[in-house]
């Protein structure tokens, strides 16, 4: 017959085994023995026509830029137009003070009224003398004297006539006109101001914005890169040969013009390594002002065959290299080491170490390991959404 204390025992061993199975069947309790392979969502790589594009920071600057300078010295009488205002080309801007210039087209004139009129008095004595020459009644030296003085008269005239264009022209500069269809600024002088031609004392300053420029920079390795991509084919350019550009404000509006990529610097600065991109954008509106801070998204080209994956689906190794977890083989996770040049919205543009076809794992990837076997559940039904996001910037 079990004793008491024997029966107690058993009892309390029954107990414990009834909670050490509670506790396997609660979450969070002891792990149970290993079911098999894990599971994992993959995302099969296959590539995508892509329009790349590339933001650059850039300033206004205006198509034409005139500055209205004094060519005569003199007081500034009136000024014709209003600040801020659009001008035409030839429209009177400044009158400057003309009577010192008309006097001096009175006493061009003049002078050369006098010079034609010893013209014809020389002209006439050399009729006169090639009649008596011919009979012999005056030397041959008193001729030459006349037909000297006659080429005399004829070059007086002709410095007096220059005289008077000059007389002329200065007159003209004392009525200043804008020298291009624009708007004018600041007036950087008033009414009863002296100014000089010698110093050329700048008057106002005319800008043409009806269309205007903006001025990127672009690192010289990536100017590099798209020319070769062009050039091999990797990106193509769209029909008119002039790649498309986009302006964005300083607030995130995009502007509603589009512009085109005209030119790109011969020379390298040295200081900097960059080149200077210059797009030409049409502004009827007038609102692009000169010196205006923007941002110009340049389009590049499309790549027909680009491999887009998601961003948490790529980490890095201690080197820093890119890397994404693929299942191979049988099942078989490998590492790839990838080469991610840009980001694509919320994706990386690989352009080595994946292949169409390949399973990119996308989940789990701080348990999975390289070498171990999985089991692929399914594929990821947003990844092929996110890939169509036009953004597009450098990496």
């Amino acid at each position: 017959m079990s004793s008491p204390f024997s029966i107690s025992l058993a009892v309390l061993a029954l107990l414990l085994m009834a909670c050490d199975r509670h506790a396997q069947n609660k979450p969070g309790g002891p792990p149970m023995a290993p079911m098999g392979p894990m599971e994992v969502n993959v995302l099969t790589i296959q590539t995508t026509p892509v329009t790349l594009t590339q933001d650059l920071p850039g300033r206004i600057s205006a198509f034409r830029v005139a500055e209205v300078r004094a060519r005569v010295n003199g007081i500034v009488l009136k000024r014709l137009f209003e600040e801020g205002s659009d001008v035409k080309a030839g429209q009177p801007l400044y009158e400057i003070n003309p009577a010192p210039y008309q006097t001096e087209l009175d006493r061009a004139t003049a002078t050369l009224a006098r010079a034609q009129a010893s013209l014809t008095a020389a002209n006439l004595k050399e009729e006169r003398l090639r009649g008596l020459r011919d009979t012999k009644a005056i030397s041959e030296q008193d001729y030459e004297d006349a037909i000297a003085a006659k080429q005399m008269g004829d070059a007086d005239v002709l410095v007096a006539e220059a005289a008077v264009r000059s007389a002329r022209i200065n007159l003209g500069y004392t009525q200043v006109t804008s020298p291009v269809d624009g708007r004018i600024g600041i007036s950087q002088v008033t009414e009863g101001a002296y100014v000089q031609s010698a110093n050329a004392t700048l008057l106002a300053t005319v800008q043409q914005i009806d269309r205007v420029y903006v001025d990127v920079t672009q690192p010289s390795s990536e100017l590099l890169r798209l020319k070769r991509d062009l050039a091999s084919g990797r990106l193509k350019a769209d029909k008119s040969g002039k790649a498309q550009v986009k302006l964005i404000h300083e607030n995130g509006d995009i502007h509603p013009e589009e512009g085109t990529l005209e030119m790109s610097d011969v020379t390298v600065n040295a200081m900097t390594n960059s080149v200077t991109i210059r797009a030409l954008f049409p502004n009827p509106r007038g609102d692009l002002l000169p010196g205006l801070f923007v941002r110009a998204r340049l389009q590049e080209g499309t790549r027909p065959d680009a491999i887009l994956v998601p961003q948490p689906a790529v980490s890095r190794n201690p080197k820093g290299e890119p890397t994404a977890l693929v299942v191979g083989a049988d099942n078989t996770v490998e590492l790839r080491v990838l080469e991610t040049p840009r980001a694509v919205g919320g994706q990386w543009l690989v352009s080595s170490g994946l292949k169409p076809g390949d399973q990119v794992i996308l989940n789990n990837l701080q348990k999975v390991r390289p070498g171990m076997q999985v089991k692929v559940v399914d594929a990821a039904p947003d990844a092929a959404a996110v890939s169509s996001s036009p953004a597009v910037k450098p990496h």
